[in-house]
């Protein structure tokens, strides 16, 4: 007999929320991924054109961590326009010594949500210079959560958005203004937000990038987490070649999944870029001169996933449903 955890979404919020201390988890699991002996097989992906939409599967063993998630993660991006959520999903808890299920949380993304957007907040607290305006590309859910992020680790004063509805970026600036205490502005064109920005996140599915390289300028720092599947690109990839840094949170994730690979397509950015667990750890170099343009490429790991739910089990006390097979 085995007991298994499961819990809603409902009861998930109110377990774990997006704070510094869900931060430095995400950070650790990078530090995990930096530090070998982690077993982390390559995302598996799907699109589902015909319904524009997409389902990646994601999972890694981390040494000294009990268990171990398998996530599945779908977006279907026209649920919007049947009142759906465009992400949802579930993350499985299987314990890494037995291999029995610990727990099931039925999330609708609410976890991904959250660990993407700390990562986030990882890449700015190692790469960001300081920030007076961040700028952030997107109106989704990341678009809010990853300005939220951002902000409990580069505190800045003003805020600069751009969406493709007008009427979405107004909605979204204003639920920024509200987590922030940030001022914040609808922006009607991408080169004047990157421009007045020392912080950009690209929150976007993007199939054609959205930043060139003639935007860049010194004391810029940009997360680009939408590129998460072949045929996306956010970033132009004469752009990440202008970088004075690049950074991966997984090189083969990068070439296959993100902005690398449009770059490694036309015969670009060939040496092995650094990843954000060296940064951390200290085996590469990161930021040296507040001038530097950074850029880092974030696909999403298997190892954030176990890293967040494994935290979240951690603090379940009595929360939600028990049941024994």
């Amino acid at each position: 007999m085995a007991d298994i955890r499961i819990l809603t979404e409902s009861e998930l919020r109110a377990v774990v929320r997006l704070d510094l201390e869900t931060i430095d988890v995400i950070e650790n699991g990078f530090r995990a991924l930096a530090g070998g002996g982690v077993v982390m097989p390559p995302v598996l992906s799907m699109a589902i054109e015909e319904h524009h939409g997409e389902v990646d599967v994601k999972t890694a063993y981390v040494p000294g961590v009990d268990g171990f998630a398998l996530k599945v993660s779908p977006g279907f991006f026209d649920n919007p326009k049947l009142g759906l959520p465009s992400l949802n999903g579930l993350m499985i808890l299987l314990s890494a010594q037995t291999g029995l299920v610990q727990a099931v949380f039925l999330d609708n993304g609410y976890l991904t949500d959250l660990r993407t957007a700390a990562a986030g907040a990882v890449a700015a607290r190692h790469l960001a210079p300081e920030v007076e305006t961040a700028g952030v590309i997107g109106t989704g859910v990341q678009a809010r959560l990853q300005m939220e992020a951002a902000h409990l680790v580069r505190p800045f004063k003003r805020c600069l958005i751009w969406g493709r509805d007008p009427e979405k970026a107004a909605i979204c600036a204003a639920d920024i203004a509200v987590a922030t205490g940030a001022e914040v502005e609808v922006m009607s064109d991408i080169a004047a937000l990157v421009g007045q920005s020392q912080l950009v996140v690209t929150t976007t599915p993007a199939t054609t990038p959205l930043i060139a390289a003639d935007m860049l300028h010194d004391g810029l720092h940009i997360t680009a987490m939408g590129s998460d599947q072949a045929g996306k690109s956010e970033i132009d990839p004469y752009a990440l070649d202008a970088a004075s840094l690049y950074v991966c949170d997984r090189v083969s994730q990068c070439e296959a999944l993100g902005e690398l690979r449009a770059a490694r397509e036309i015969g670009l950015m060939r040496p092995t870029p650094p990843e954000l667990g060296q940064i951390i750890t200290g085996q590469a170099a990161g930021r040296s001169d507040p001038t530097q343009i950074t850029i880092c490429d974030l696909t999403g790991t298997g190892v954030q996933d176990t890293a967040i739910a494994s935290h979240v089990f951690s603090r379940l006390g009595d929360a939600g449903t028990v049941i024994s097979t």
